[in-house]
C-alpha cells in the first residue's frame, strides 16, 4: 500500500472501524496502573466517547486523573507475526460531560445506536459517567519497520 496521507489516513479509519470495544489503559491516584476495556464510539470531531459505570477502576483513576491512553489491536488469529501484530495507540485527555446537557443526550443517542438497548438500560444509573477522550498523540503499526506518529491537525484526520 503507499504510504501516501489519504491512504495512511483511510487504512488507519478502516483498522479502528473493525471494533466495538477498546482496551483502556489507566493510571490511580496513587499512581497504579489499570488495565481495562469499554464499548465506545467516535463523535463527529474524531473524540472517542466511552460510558462508564463507577464500579470499575477506570472510571475512577479518570475521574482522578485525566491523563487515558487506548489501544486497539488486531486478532492473534489474523496476525501473521505476534510481535508485530497491526494496532493503534492513542494518548489522550479526558474530560467528564455533564448529564442533563444536548451534548450528553446526543452522545447517549449515538451509543446506543451503535452499542444496542443496554444503553437505553445504563443511562438511567447514576453511576455511569460520560468522557469524551480527546487525543493528542497517535501510534499506528502495520508491522514491523512500518509505525507512524502523527498529532495535531494529521492525527485528527487519523480519527475521523
Amino acid at each position: 500500500m503507499k504510504n501516501t496521507a489519504s491512504s495512511l489516513q483511510q487504512e488507519v479509519i478502516d483498522f479502528r472501524s473493525n471494533f466495538k470495544t477498546v482496551v483502556l489503559a489507566t493510571v490511580s491516584s496513587m499512581g497504579a496502573p489499570d488495565a481495562s476495556y469499554t464499548p465506545f464510539i467516535v463523535d463527529d470531531n474524531g473524540n472517542i466517547l466511552i460510558f462508564v459505570s463507577e464500579l470499575a477502576q477506570h472510571t475512577q483513576n479518570l475521574i482522578d486523573s485525566p491523563a487515558i491512553s487506548l489501544l486497539w489491536i488486531a486478532d492473534e488469529e489474523h496476525s501473521r507475526n505476534l510481535f508485530a501484530r497491526q494496532r493503534l495507540t492513542l494518548q489522550c485527555d479526558a474530560r467528564e460531560l455533564l448529564r442533563d446537557t444536548a451534548q450528553w443526550d446526543t452522545a447517549l443517542t449515538r451509543l446506543q445506536h451503535v452499542h444496542g438497548k443496554t444503553i437505553e438500560v445504563l443511562r438511567s444509573l447514576p453511576d455511569f459517567h460520560l468522557f469524551t477522550l480527546e487525543a493528542r498523540r497517535g501510534n499506528y503499526v502495520r508491522g514491523f519497520a512500518k509505525a507512524f506518529t502523527a498529532q495535531g491537525d494529521e492525527l485528527r484526520s487519523w480519527l475521523k
